[in-house]
């Protein structure tokens, strides 16, 4: 298939009961945690499905991907822009947060991504990276399939991805979105949750120390 089929068949995937369960849950757990933000990034938003929606609950949402393709299918009621999340083309200091929705873990240099979105939030900014879990059974199914997307994953490490993030961020964690079979429920159990979400703030450390080097050059 080309890159349009691909993404046909990606959205009618995308359509499916099951699917649309777990897009409801990760919509109204990012409402919860994008409380008094306006201006939000997603970055790996592919169609913008959740993104639409948070749109409808009046966030001023931008969308960023690498596949323009993939935007074309994206609502018209979220700015969007094809490019990679190692080079941003936003100004600094353009958004109040930024979400990855399983997408980090698919970008070749995710480092440079976390230091690119450190670049385009603002004071206190926030940044909430949602994860899959390899250790869950939800992923362990997917994986089993030839044609699933998790068999493209970069980035199975989520230690590794932690401590890189706790180099810019203050950082929280939990692991949400309990998955057995067909069925969604909440649940912070390891072996049943299909994410792990790391919550950070702007390290103020990181920044002073940042700025100090800047001055010395």
């Amino acid at each position: 298939m080309n890159v349009a089929e691909d993404v046909k068949r990606y959205v009618e995937i995308c359509q499916e009961k099951f699917w649309q369960n777990i897009f409801q849950f990760e919509t109204e757990h990012l409402i919860e945690h994008l409380q008094g933000c306006r201006d939000i990034l997603s970055v790996g938003c592919g169609p913008a499905i959740i993104e639409g929606r948070l749109s409808e609950h009046g966030f001023n949402v931008t969308g960023l991907d690498i596949s323009a393709e993939a935007l074309k299918c994206a609502p018209d009621s979220i700015r969007k822009f094809a490019g990679s999340a190692e080079s941003m083309p936003f100004a600094e200091s353009s958004f109040d947060a930024v979400i990855y929705v399983a997408s980090l873990q698919f970008i070749e240099d995710y480092r440079k991504a976390l230091q690119q979105t450190l670049k385009v939030l603002r004071t206190n900014g926030r940044i909430i990276l949602m994860l899959l879990n390899p250790d869950s059974d939800f992923f362990k199914d997917r994986l089993r399939e030839p044609d699933s997307y998790v068999n493209l994953i970069k980035h199975k490490s989520l230690s590794n991805i932690e401590n890189v993030v706790e180099e810019f961020y203050t950082v929280q964690t939990e692991y949400i979105l309990g998955v057995k079979g067909d069925r969604i429920f909440k649940s912070h159990n390891p072996s049943e949750a299909a994410l792990y979400v790391i919550y950070g703030t702007i390290n103020n450390n990181f920044i002073d120390k940042n700025t100090q080097r800047q001055k010395e050059k």
